[in-house]
């Protein structure tokens, strides 16, 4: 789980907390790499690289820096709908995991944005 650390309740301070970075990468689901979805690709990676976990959010609407706006409501133009690919682990991970985008990423954008994770798994043994 994500928190903003103001944001925690005082029956929640007392859950682990460290800091870490999420790395969120938008690209158009049309993109490949080495004969794959992009989006699979770097997922796969992410793996390989051992990192703490990925998600693929698909959008229904955006456009990038042509402005060619992609829609799902018009199905015609609907061939590259939007990603974004997030993944949270330690600034140590992400900042190794960074390269391995940067060579992947053809067309689209790269944030890195520091946060606090907070998980009750680790409370309990468990890892992030």
């Amino acid at each position: 789980m994500l928190y903003n650390s103001s944001l925690l309740s005082r029956d929640d301070q007392d859950l682990p907390a460290r800091t870490g970075q999420r790395l969120r990468i938008f690209v158009g689901e049309a993109e490949v790499w080495k004969g794959k979805p992009l989006y699979r690709a770097i997922l796969e990676e992410a793996q390989r690289y051992k990192m703490a976990g990925a998600t693929v959010l698909r959008g229904i609407e955006g456009f990038g820096p042509a402005h060619h706006l992609v829609s799902e409501r018009l199905p015609d133009i609907a061939d590259n709908l939007p990603l974004i690919i997030e993944l949270v682990d330690s600034e140590e991970q992400i900042e190794r995991f960074l390269p391995v985008v940067g060579e992947m990423v053809g067309h689209g954008l790269i944030t890195l944005t520091p946060v606090t994770i907070v998980s009750p798994a680790t409370r309990s043994g468990g890892s992030l």
